[in-house]
């Protein structure tokens, strides 16, 4: 197959290039760099399989040839990022949905949404399952984010009933893995940088929030097995083990061997008390679930991000 991946230099975008370059398939990745990086995709750009296309799908792109999955992946996705450049978050959620869907429907793809735990905002319900819509603030700063991916998800699905196009959309919720960024700005990278480096762990609030974090690798298996299913409305894609932001950075601490202590700060607007998914969905369905325990998964991103630094340094 011919793969068209936007956001393919991101952090999950660039597993996904890995992922189908491996199984044999054609990949042509489509990034802007706003966010993404050619550091993830510099081990792929030797590959006759692999090319890579410097746009922002955004604006209106044509591909030649055929195209037998078009992947949109494309979107700053830590509050950092999407706080920092609303109004491209915006535009890619919608316009950039849009050209996605344009190139789907002309070339007849399937078509795979990434849209996000965020839909579901400061949720009213615990664990969050897809029936639920949600608790979203629509004009707070987190807003930029939230509403473009629910945008997202409509538009997908009006060009699934108006057109006819094959839909798959992934509810992705806190992942985490090599290829994230020092200054990601999510809680994973922010404790792994603070505790390798010796400083204080940054908890907001009192640290009794929620969150659940899924091995990107875990994802990536789930995604393949939503492509390969008969689902055309959203999926949650996560890891149901739920644990307080306190716990992760006590975990973060003893994996790394860390003297860093925990300060507190004010929690950011709208940011939720709990996040937790219901897959019984992608159970049932899929015949998927998580497999790489926290800790596992924990230790190879340290790992990761030690190397991210020492070759920093020696640069």
């Amino acid at each position: 197959m011919r793969i068209l991946i936007t956001g393919g230099a991101g952090f999950i975008g660039s597993h996904l290039c890995d992922h189908f370059i491996g199984k044999g398939h054609r990949v042509v990745c489509l990034d802007n760099f706003i966010t993404g990086s050619k550091k993830n995709i510099r081990h792929l750009l030797p590959n006759k399989r692999f090319s890579l296309l410097s746009h922002d799908i955004s604006k209106e792109v044509q591909i030649p040839g055929s195209i037998d999955i078009v992947m949109h992946f494309a979107s700053p996705a830590s509050p950092p990022d999407y706080l920092k450049h609303p109004i491209p978050t915006l535009k890619v959620g919608s316009r950039g949905t849009h050209h996605a869907l344009g190139v789907a429907l002309k070339k007849k793809s399937i078509f795979v949404l990434a849209s996000t735990s965020e839909v579901y905002g400061d949720p009213l319900v615990n664990p969050q399952s897809e029936s639920y819509w949600g608790n979203v603030n629509p004009v707070g700063p987190r807003g930029v984010y939230d509403e473009a991916k629910r945008f997202a998800e409509a538009i997908a699905l009006a060009y699934h009933r108006e057109h006819g196009v094959n839909t798959k959309i992934v509810r992705i919720f806190n992942t985490y893995g090599e290829r994230m960024r020092l200054e990601d700005g999510r809680v994973i990278p922010n404790f792994i940088a603070q505790a390798l480096s010796g400083r204080p762990l940054t908890v907001y609030g009192d640290g009794r929030q929620t969150r659940s974090y899924c091995y990107v690798a875990d994802l990536v298996r789930g995604i393949q097995k939503l492509i390969s299913s008969k689902l055309n409305t959203p999926v949650n894609i996560g890891n149901p083990n739920e644990m307080t932001v306190l716990q992760l950075a006590k975990v973060i601490i003893e994996l790394t061997r860390s003297k860093s202590r925990i300060v507190y700060k004010p929690l950011p607007v709208d940011d939720p008390k709990v996040r937790c998914p219901d897959i019984a969905l992608a159970r049932k369905m899929l015949k998927w679930e998580p497999a790489v325990p926290l800790r596992e998964g924990l230790t190879r991103t340290i790992a990761y991000f030690k190397s991210v630094i020492l070759n920093e340094r020696s640069e």
